[in-house]
């Protein structure tokens, strides 16, 4: 078996697991990871952030939706930043939601809600919920 991937579902899949990890060769690898991010979450997070792409300028600029979850998602995770190979450039380190938990993006999420409200953003899905 060179790769699979099971998403546990119940005892059935706990069980396949054990077999096959009784199975596998020596030096085998196993990786177990949360749950990534609902379609949901990640529309909600996209929703947000063009709102805010709308509603806020940033030292003088407006930024698109991708920078503001760059901006945001650096934040959240504390991100590192390294010069980059041209002079004068800069990367920021783990910038990447696709891989994020339900967790994880729950964070962000709340991150984003709270910038806006600091910036007096007006979010649709609050005024919807009013």
């Amino acid at each position: 078996m060179a790769r699979a991937i099971v998403q546990i579902k119940g005892r059935a899949d706990r069980n396949l697991i054990a077999t096959w990890a009784n199975n596998v060769p020596e030096g085998t690898t196993v990786e177990f990871r949360a749950p990534r991010r609902t379609i949901d979450q990640n529309a909600l997070m996209w929703s947000l952030l063009g709102q805010i792409s709308k509603q806020v300028e940033w030292y003088g600029q407006k930024l698109s939706s991708e920078d503001w979850k760059d901006v945001l998602t650096a934040s959240l995770r504390r991100t590192r930043v390294v010069p980059g190979i041209d002079a004068g450039t800069f990367v920021p380190l783990g910038m990447r939601t696709s891989q994020m938990t339900k967790e994880e993006i729950s964070d962000l999420l709340e991150l984003i809600y709270a910038f806006g409200a600091e910036r007096g953003v007006k979010f649709r899905e609050l005024e919807l919920a009013s």
